[in-house]
């Protein structure tokens, strides 16, 4: 006689266990899995819903201040005033209130977009809206090649939701040393980052030193929320995307990519990277 299936366990915030069958070595088995959450959350401004997007139910209020900064609806987290959670049948409203000239950015931006997607842009009536323009960054910070081995060997450990789903992207902020001081995430990379840069001007540090982590590509966007937010480094486990190194030049943002404990490559602004011998690591010619 069968015995009674295995009861289903609760894990960590962000995932559920459901039933399985399994197939291995020719073995079949009934099983549990964890999966991580994806719920649409909408993003609403002043009363007027913006943006849905598809994101792990976690540190929302992160992820609605970070958005907010990195896509250039406000200038700084003074501009958001509030940030209420209602959830419904169909999934999650975030509810911000910002600053009144900030509102009237957003509905101008709005009628030049007509659609917004967790990956990129649709709908942009020109291309000049596709891109959009970034500041220098004033006071970009060298970065130790030794810090990247630190933060890369001990990012795993902190993944705790990637560690129990295997379904999930971080961001992390290090410090100069490579010590993972906040970490993020989520099952889209743009909502993982968009989270940390949240948290970040949450805990409101003096100034953004260290470099990010990410566990994905580098794409155009993720250069530009990296920017925008003010950080100086980003490195990413996986490439970066032509565009996203043409524009981290012309930031001063310096990108690495392709970023293990034991190698790298840096794709932009080498030279601010600190090595042995002081020989900055770039990449071989093909």
């Amino acid at each position: 006689m069968m015995g009674a299936p295995e009861p289903l366990h609760y894990p960590a915030a962000g995932a559920s266990s459901r039933r399985v069958h399994t197939w291995h070595d020719g073995v079949a088995a009934d099983g549990i899995d964890t999966l991580a959450e994806e719920v649409p959350v909408a993003l609403e401004f002043n009363g007027i819903s913006h943006a849905v997007m598809l994101t792990t139910p976690l540190d929302l209020e992160d992820f609605a201040l970070g958005f907010a900064l990195s896509e250039g609806i406000v200038d700084t987290s003074k501009e958001v005033f509030d940030i209420q959670l209602e959830t419904g049948c169909a999934g999650i409203t975030v509810k911000l209130e910002i600053a009144a000239s900030r509102f009237a950015r957003l509905k101008e931006m709005r009628r030049n977009l007509t659609g917004r997607t967790g990956c990129g842009l649709c709908g942009t009536e020109s291309l000049a809206h596709a891109v959009r323009p970034l500041h220098p960054l004033a006071h970009p910070r060298r970065l130790s090649a030794g810090a990247i081995a630190q933060a890369l060997a001990g990012l795993r450990q902190h993944q705790t939701l990637q560690q129990a789903t295997g379904a999930t992207h971080a961001a992390a902020w290090c410090d100069d040393a490579g010590a993972i001081r906040l970490l993020r995430e989520d099952v889209g990379r743009h909502n993982a980052l968009d989270k940390l840069i949240g948290a970040t001007l949450a805990s409101r540090p003096a100034e953004l030193d260290g470099f990010v982590v990410v566990t994905s590509r580098a794409s155009m966007e993720m250069v530009q929320k990296a920017v925008t937010a003010g950080f100086s480094s980003l490195v990413a486990i996986s490439a970066p995307t032509r565009l996203a190194v043409d524009l981290a030049e012309q930031a001063g943002l310096c990108l690495v990519g392709f970023a293990r404990p034991e190698r790298w490559v840096a794709y932009s602004h080498a030279e601010r990277i600190d090595e042995p011998g002081d020989r900055p690591l770039t990449r071989t010619p093909d």
